[in-house]
């Protein structure tokens, strides 16, 4: 019966998948009448394929891709997606193939995040077997969070739309869920290429190294350690003078138990992040090797984003605060909202080190309202990996309120941009007050997941506790 009831999980699961593919080449189909491409909430100087269309263009008139100020993406995007951008005989931009590539990324990036979601699964409920929980083990094999958290991705309007809108941020999601699902089965060249490319893409991803290598330093999220290390110490004082030495070989045989961090694996990768980094350079410089080399590319890329020198309409807040604040304060400033992310990784990685995944969802969240350019493909990311903790999230408050708010602003945006830009009956502030107010409800989202994580560790220890008064 179980079996069965597994095979109609599978199939439902693969149903949904081509589901949500036939949607997309639906839309896909309509996508001229849509004009996603060109909403600010999808497409920015980063992820937009038109300004990726005009560096192709430039260097093919051999001009470096990032003149004209339009293109600040990855030289090696240009080689990946270019050629699929190339105008046809009646001059209309040929995006057909173009669209396949965003679709097929969709769909990769959720098996990535199922699979992952998976390993999660597994190795969570070792730990809670571990520790005698067994009927919360069970509890948590009712909710296959893997495929959840695909689905969610997958059905997410936020990346419906993003694909629809031929948004790059699709692969940027691909190379950030590798680098994480490469941690989780500790397979350090997988993970240090994901991390290396994700962080060419667009820089902030480098702030995923922190729970990467504790990833495979740790190992994948678990309760925390100290629980394991008191039921043992438990288990140690109240059994036979025979039996002690049987369970100190038990507990030195389990290192995630004891607190060991394991340098071999982490090295592991950081060799390979070092090679696979010293890899894109080169192939970055040998393509721009005839206008400026790789002094060019971080000005024009690295430099765009930290200096924020396009100020067009976006999601996120710091276009209208640098275009209200006077430029003798600007560079202050720029430092002050850059340092907040570095400022935020440090505090939680000390509290959340025994669940790194979930650490890797909260600095994305993070960077995600703090970014020079965000977009709704970043959205679409951190809400599908959100699925993976569906169990110890289940009881987060204001989870109505968080989706009745993001349905909101999600609506209320383009109504605003069109009375702002269109119709001249509003002005920038309409436009800010559903940015900021965004901003708002992904900060809330941050606050109620951590708290609601770190009560459900609270729940963990009383009931490990209880348990071990009862023994």
């Amino acid at each position: 019966m179980q079996q069965k009831n597994n095979n109609n999980k599978v199939r439902w699961f693969w149903i949904s998948v081509l589901g949500s593919v036939f949607l997309r080449l639906i839309l896909l189909y309509f996508s001229k009448n849509l004009s996603l491409s060109s909403r600010p909430e999808v497409s920015t100087p980063l992820t937009s394929l038109r300004r990726l269309a005009e560096g192709y263009w430039l260097k093919q008139s051999s001009m470096s891709p990032y003149a004209g100020s339009m293109y600040h993406g990855s030289p090696l995007l240009l080689t990946l997606l270019g050629p699929l951008t190339v105008t046809r005989i009646e001059g209309q931009p040929d995006h057909l193939l173009c669209s396949f590539v965003f679709v097929i990324a969709d769909v990769v990036c959720a098996l990535l995040i199922r699979a992952a979601g998976e390993t999660l699964r597994t190795s969570y409920s070792s730990s809670l077997k571990q520790l005698g929980l067994h009927h919360l083990s069970k509890n948590s094999e009712c909710l296959p969070s893997g495929d959840f958290a695909a689905l969610v991705y997958l059905w997410n309007p936020f990346t419906v739309v993003a694909c629809v809108g031929l948004s790059t941020s699709a692969i940027e999601n691909v190379m950030i869920v590798l680098s994480l699902y490469g941690a989780c089965k500790r397979l350090a060249p997988l993970a240090a290429f994901g991390w290396v490319m994700a962080t060419h893409l667009s820089l902030y991803p480098a702030i995923l190294l922190i729970p990467v290598i504790l990833l495979f330093g740790y190992g994948p999220d678990a309760p925390p350690r100290k629980l394991f290390l008191q039921r043992k110490t438990f288990e140690v004082g109240n059994s036979s003078s025979s039996d002690n030495n049987h369970l100190e070989k038990e507990v030195k045989n389990q290192p995630s138990m004891l607190n060991v961090f394991s340098w071999k694996p982490v090295l592991h990768f950081l060799f390979w992040t070092l090679l696979w980094s010293s890899y894109v350079l080169v192939l970055c410089g040998i393509y721009l090797q005839q206008h400026g080399g790789l002094q060019e590319l971080f000005k024009r890329t690295y430099g765009f984003i930290l200096t924020i020198p396009d100020l067009s309409p976006n999601i996120g807040v710091l276009w209208y605060f640098f275009a209200e604040v006077f430029d003798f304060f600007r560079n202050f400033f720029l430092i002050v909202f850059h340092g907040n992310i570095l400022l935020m990784t440090v505090p939680l990685a000390l509290r959340l080190n025994h669940r790194p995944c979930f650490l890797a969802f909260v600095y994305i969240v993070i960077s995600s309202i703090l970014k020079s350019y965000p977009s709704v493909g970043d959205s679409a990311l951190y809400l599908g990996l959100l699925g993976l903790f569906a169990y110890e999230l289940k009881d987060m408050q204001f989870s109505f309120f968080l989706i009745s708010g993001y349905v909101g602003v999600s609506l209320l945006s383009p109504v605003m941009h069109n009375l702002w830009i269109w119709r001249g009956t509003g002005n920038a502030n309409f436009y800010f007050a559903t940015a900021i107010t965004y901003a708002c409800f992904q900060i809330i989202l941050v606050v109620e997941s951590v708290s609601a994580m770190l009560n459900h560790d609270r729940m963990l220890k009383k009931l490990s506790t209880a348990k071990q008064v009862k023994t």
